[in-house]
């Protein structure tokens, strides 16, 4: 496989991040986006799996936020804001696919923080932005990892493995 050619969003942001980001397969959507079997399905902890999936959903809103931050910082190149513009959008979808299935599991999604603690005085330069951006999603990469193994829902634990995959 070739990374000189970008063919779709998943080579786009690998090449731009330089590892794995947090991109849901087409899979993952489908299991995440709450397809009725999966909600009866899990029967084991729900209130476990709405637990964990709205960790996640904490982390995707951070996410949209810190993009929001690169770009309103000026410091992000016209192709480079572009692309964070595009990732934003991921975490936006990746967002919303998870409040959903945390309503359908019978929770209540989390929101968003009013404010987020993020190092603004230490982005000065694009790259600066740029290593932030790829310690977030690092970070986003770990936390699904570690919620693997503890889904009740089998189903659930396969789709956010399958995050990892991306």
């Amino acid at each position: 496989m070739s990374f000189l050619l970008i063919s779709d969003r998943t080579d786009a942001r690998r090449l731009f991040l330089g590892q794995s980001g947090l991109l849901l397969s087409g899979a993952a959507v489908a299991l995440l986006a709450g397809k009725p079997a999966l909600a009866a399905s899990s029967s084991e902890s729900p209130a476990g799996d709405t637990r964990i999936l709205n960790t996640a959903l904490a982390a995707e809103l951070e996410a949209i936020a810190a993009y929001q931050l690169g770009a309103e910082s000026k410091l992000l190149q016209k192709p480079v804001l572009d692309l964070a513009l595009t990732f934003q959008g991921h975490h936006k979808e990746h967002a919303d696919l998870l409040a959903k299935t945390v309503e359908k599991l019978g929770g209540k999604a989390v929101s968003a923080k009013a404010k987020y603690s993020f190092p603004v005085e230490q982005l000065k330069t694009q790259t600066d932005v740029l290593k932030f951006a790829a310690q977030l999603e690092q970070g986003a990469v770990s936390a699904y990892l570690g919620a693997v193994p503890l889904f009740g829902n089998r189903d659930l634990a396969k789709a956010a493995a399958s995050i990892l995959g991306d």
